[in-house]
C-alpha cells in the first residue's frame, strides 16, 4: 500500500466527518506503519502524521481537534469549519 499526503489526510478528513471510528483510523495508521510504504518526497511528513494517528487510542495521546488540525496543516492542507442550522 502506498502512502501519500492525500491518502493521509483523507483518512483523517474522513475520521472529522465521523465517517470513519477512532479505532478505524488508529487500525489504519498501525497497518501503513507496518505494511506501507511512503512517498518518496513526503516520508518524513507522512511517518510523523502516521505514527501520530498510530497511537490516538492511547489515553495519554487523545486526538483533539487542534491535533487534527496541526496535522493536516504537516500534511499542506487547511482546515475550516462551517456551522449549518
Amino acid at each position: 500500500m502506498l502512502v501519500t499526503k492525500q491518502t493521509a489526510a483523507a483518512k483523517l478528513t474522513a475520521f472529522l466527518h465521523h465517517e470513519l471510528s477512532l479505532a478505524q483510523l488508529v487500525d489504519w495508521a498501525e497497518t501503513a506503519l507496518l505494511d506501507g510504504e511512503f512517498a518518496d518526497q513526503d516520508t518524513d511528513a507522512l511517518r510523523f502524521v502516521v505514527s501520530r494517528l498510530g497511537v490516538a487510542d492511547v489515553r495519554a495521546f487523545v486526538l483533539t481537534w487542534d491535533d487534527c488540525e496541526s496535522l493536516l496543516d504537516r500534511l499542506g492542507y487547511r482546515t475550516r469549519v462551517e456551522v449549518f442550522a
